[in-house]
């Protein structure tokens, strides 16, 4: 018979076999991944796809990606967008790599991706975060061009139309502060939205992610929403995971919203249930008025795995893993 610590020994070499295993199999992971919001999403992973299907960098992925977002000159991200209640354009945007490193910039007018001048700010300079004139004038130190003055043909007609009025109401899953105002549709039937935010793991492992938007049409002038802060509209962490908000901008700050997803997953919790108790605790928050406003949150963590949750229905996102896969989905919601 075998001697209790022999039998002991060999016990404990099999549950660790089994538990290796068992772990094996849990974290083989999905890669690479890009996850982005809204419709646009899914002609951003296009570009996205590009640069992580030939081994590129998630950095470099979630820059090229969101910069065809911006490029589309419509009522919506870009500066082709509706205008703050003064009638200037202005931009926001950030990007964080898998090092922590991260670059925003707001209240930008002018330069075409502001996602480009995000980056720089995060590798050429000291800094994280520059706003305004000074945006400006670091980005043209950097060989961006100004872009002529004034608005595009969509953004001047909602704009007369809004100053009839001049009344500032938001409207859920339009993210457009202005009344009745009507999405911009493009050529394949899909809408476009002011805010777009990709996050994507690459053939390495690594998580980046970025956010580019104009904010709210109609804002007060000098408004800067959750979409450049690093924390509340974009968070990165490469051992835990990444995670992009979208919705209305103060109250994503309010609760910190991608940092709190992703310190959940570090807890153990899926990204779907993460962006869920993060999207309760703005609905505990806001109370009867969560009714007027969205908010939505997509996740993935190192593993790949990914998922998200919004406050009202009317949210969805876009998910690649492969040339012919990429799909919309319908964001579960609480309200």
């Amino acid at each position: 018979m075998l001697a209790r610590r022999q039998f002991l020994q060999l016990s404990s070499m099999g549950l660790s076999a089994i538990g290796l295993s068992a772990y094996k199999g849990k974290s083989a992971v999905q890669k690479p991944i890009v996850i982005s919001t809204w419709d646009a999403g899914i002609r951003a992973n296009k570009a996205a796809w590009q640069v992580l299907k030939n081994n590129g960098r998630a950095l470099d992925a979630v820059e090229q990606g969101v910069m065809v977002t911006e490029n589309e000159r419509n009522c919506c991200v870009g500066l082709g967008a509706n205008p703050d209640r003064d009638g200037y354009v202005t931009l926001d945007a950030c990007i964080m790599d898998e090092y922590a490193n991260c670059g925003s910039v707001a209240f930008l007018e002018r330069i075409k991706h502001p996602i480009q001048v995000a980056r720089k700010v995060m590798e050429n300079t000291p800094h994280v975060f520059l706003v305004g004139s000074g945006a400006q004038q670091f980005a043209l130190s950097q060989g961006f061009v100004l872009e002529k003055e004034g608005l595009s043909e969509d953004a001047k007609k909602e704009y007369e139309k809004w100053l009839k009025k001049s009344e500032y109401k938001p409207q859920i899953n339009i993210e457009k502060n202005q009344q009745a105002f009507v999405p911009s549709r493009l050529s394949d039937g899909s809408f476009n939205h002011d805010t777009i935010g990709m996050i994507a793991m690459d053939a390495a492992g690594n998580l980046s992610g970025s956010c580019t938007t104009s904010g709210m049409g109609f804002k007060m002038r000098g408004r800067v929403g959750d979409s450049p802060i690093i924390g509340a509209g974009l968070f990165v962490d490469n051992e835990v995971g990444a995670a992009v908000a979208t919705g209305q901008g103060e109250d994503i700050i309010r609760v910190g919203g991608s940092h709190a997803v992703i310190e959940l997953m570090r807890q153990g919790v899926t990204p779907e249930i993460a962006c869920k108790k993060v999207i309760e605790r703005l609905y505990k928050i806001k109370g009867a008025k969560a009714k007027d406003i969205q908010a939505a949150i997509i996740a993935i963590n190192k593993n790949g795995e990914y998922g998200s949750f919004c406050l009202q229905k009317g949210f969805n996102y876009a998910v690649c893993t492969g040339d012919n896969n990429n799909q919309l989905i319908d964001g579960k919601f609480l309200i």
